[in-house]
């Protein structure tokens, strides 16, 4: 259904037609987007389905909490405050805009992020490659990006983004160095299902779904490839407690973790994941995740 990516190829274009639409109400646009991504109506009556309960927790829960949670530099706080400090990668600098950028200060290899930003990265093995120009432009359009509240989501609305660096991390049992993600979604504070992706920015990206006992479950998400299966990581049980502990204030989130030769760190913590117009196949899961997920009263602060 995303026949419109076809149209307007540019990724910064879309966004800034999206920020130059954002006096629709959120509701209202949501359901438009919701129709124009899955071809369904969205039902905010009476959601069903993980996609449609997503757009009401977009719409109708709002606790602050999940505003700081969902920055990726104030979440660090979050984590120390939860005895989680050290799973907190080595921070590098913060930066409040792009032209403030100190490359000179940064080792040959860092990580920058927009802190409310989602694929708002840049992954820098080697500093002497880059284009330092293109790079503080790119930040620019991130930050564009940040703002246009693309998918009505409020957690990243408001505050003054900053730009972090950070380690960059790889794995050396893998051969490119590529990062294993395991994102964890949690419901009422529960881990249940656990998302593996693998072979990031390559002809091998996929999604491969076990539950928490690693069990792989026949399940697609998006376009991305599932034939895969992966070993059950060694610290399984420390993921699932610390997944716990963090999701454990919130009634649904994901809890993304890195795991290194044995050790842990954490990626972000996400309420609206993929903003929720994934695509799942067989479709029934989408159903399936929505049973899982109990929506809480309103809450508007």
């Amino acid at each position: 259904m995303d026949f419109y990516k076809k149209i307007i190829k540019s990724k910064a274009i879309r966004f800034r037609i999206l920020s130059m639409l954002r006096f629709i109400p959120d509701e209202p646009m949501l359901k438009l987007q919701y129709y124009i991504k899955s071809g369904r109506k969205l039902d905010l009556d009476n959601p069903k389905r993980y996609t449609e309960k997503i757009q009401w927790y977009k719409l109708f829960y709002k606790d602050p909490l999940m505003r700081r949670c969902a920055d990726k530099y104030q979440v660090r706080s979050y984590l120390k405050e939860k005895g989680l400090g050290h799973l907190l990668n080595e921070l590098y600098a913060v930066f409040e805009s792009p032209e403030d950028i100190c490359f000179e200060n940064l080792p040959e290899a860092f990580v920058l992020k927009v802190s409310n930003g989602s694929s708002t990265n840049l992954i820098c093995k080697n500093k002497k490659d880059l284009d330092l120009d293109k790079v503080k432009k790119q930040f620019k359009e991130f930050l564009i990006q940040s703002n246009s509240n693309a998918g009505c989501e409020w957690v990243y609305n408001d505050g003054t983004p900053v730009i972090i660096a950070e380690r960059y991390l790889e794995d050396p049992e893998q051969a490119n160095g590529a990062l294993r993600d395991y994102k964890i979604l949690c419901f009422g504070g529960k881990p249940k299902y656990i998302i593996c992706v693998d072979g990031r920015y390559t002809d091998q990206y996929c999604h491969v779904v076990y539950d928490t006992a690693w069990n792989k479950q026949q399940v697609v998400i998006g376009e991305s490839s599932a034939a895969a299966d992966y070993p059950k990581p060694d610290n399984l049980d420390q993921m699932l407690v610390i997944a716990e502990k963090l999701a454990e204030d919130f009634p649904a989130a994901r809890i993304d973790l890195y795991s290194i030769s044995g050790k842990l760190y954490f990626g972000e913590i996400t309420f609206f994941p993929w903003s929720g117009f994934m695509k799942f196949t067989p479709d029934s899961f989408d159903e399936l995740l929505g049973q899982a997920f109990v929506l809480p009263e309103k809450r508007d602060s």
